[in-house]
Order: structure tokens, then C-alpha cells, then sequence
């Protein structure tokens, strides 16, 4: 009983979040990856916070930066270093919806950044890992306009 209330809110919270996502980018306060650094998750394998004074604007979306030598490395390839599903949830976009995502759910996969809506979600995404991307990529092209 306990588990069907948890699910059902996670559901209900999701719904109500899932409303609020307009953009193709996940921002809060305008900010991707809710200020982190993009390239930082790939280059010291943790999450950085990035600095206001080092910003990069991509796809209607601000980009935050630890370093000079990050930012430069976005501008020269963004595709590489934004995050999958510009940032929402990967297991919620392999399920047709747009989900938030906490920053310290991240995982690279075959050199790509993905993000969870939290904790318990990433559990159950890395277990159907593969399969999950998979329906998330075909599901990505549909959702990705969409409210």
C-alpha cells in the first residue's frame, strides 16, 4: 500500500511539473542544469556549479561555466556536451513526457550526459538503461516542442 501511494504522488507531482516544461532545455531561473557546468560532468566527473560571469546562451537557454576553458569547449561543440533531452528526465522522456531532473542523477553514457528525475527514477533507468535510451531517442523528436 505503501509503494502504490509513493508512486501515485511521484505520478501526480510529475504530471504537475510536466505541465510547467515549455522549452526544449531544462531551466530553472532561466539557468540549464539548473547552473551547473555542462562540461564539468565530463572533464572532473562531478557535478560543478558554474559562474554567472561565465555564461553562454544556447537554444533560449543560459549555460553557466567553472572555467574559461569549459565555456570555450561548449561554444566549440555544444551537441558533445548539453545534456540528452535537453535536460530532462531520460527515463520520463522514454514514457513520452517531460520531467525535471536533480543535478546529482547524472550519468554519461557512451560519452552522453543524461539526468534523472531523482534518485529512485535513476535506479529503475539504469536497470532498462539501454532499452530506456532507446525509446527515449525515438520518443525525444516528438515531445521535444511540446508543453
Amino acid at each position: 500500500m505503501k509503494k502504490l501511494f509513493t508512486i501515485t504522488a511521484m505520478l501526480l507531482i510529475t504530471v504537475s511539473m510536466v505541465k510547467a516544461q515549455k522549452s526544449e532545455i531544462f531551466c530553472t531561473a532561466g539557468k540549464a542544469i539548473k547552473g551547473y557546468d555542462p562540461v564539468a560532468f565530463f572533464t572532473e566527473s562531478k557535478p560543478v556549479k558554474g559562474a554567472d560571469s561565465l555564461s553562454y546562451s544556447y537554444k533560449d537557454a543560459t549555460w553557466l561555466f567553472s572555467s574559461k576553458a569549459n565555456l570555450e569547449s561548449f561554444k566549440k561543440s555544444p551537441e558533445k556536451y548539453s545534456p540528452q533531452y535537453g535536460g530532462y528526465c531520460a527515463y520520463g522522456t522514454a514514457d513520452g513526457h517531460k520531467a525535471p531532473t536533480q543535478t546529482d542523477t547524472w550519468t554519461i553514457v557512451d560519452g552522453k550526459l543524461y539526468f534523472n528525475y531523482n534518485g529512485k527514477v535513476k535506479e529503475m533507468w539504469t536497470k532498462q538503461q539501454t532499452s530506456l535510451i532507446e525509446k527515449a531517442n525515438t520518443q525525444w523528436p516528438l515531445i521535444k516542442d511540446k508543453p
